[in-house]
């Protein structure tokens, strides 16, 4: 997913919970920002909710046109 689909906001933590999600994220090579995403998928399925996951954005070069 590009970081252009993706919503941006400010985001106010504990820093303790912090410092916590950055080891978890370091332990399991994710950013911290990764990790958070992964987190709250996590505790929306735990609660029944599955939100949809947009399309990758298309890598390598475009089809030549014939």
């Amino acid at each position: 997913m590009s970081a252009a689909m993706k919503k941006a906001f400010a985001l106010r933590l504990d820093p303790a919970v912090h410092a916590a999600i950055e080891r978890l994220a370091a332990a399991e090579l994710r950013s911290a920002n990764a990790q958070i995403e992964m987190l709250l998928r996590e505790a929306l399925e735990a609660r029944g909710i599955e939100p949809a996951r947009t399309k990758p954005p298309r890598r390598g070069r475009p089809p030549k046109e014939e």
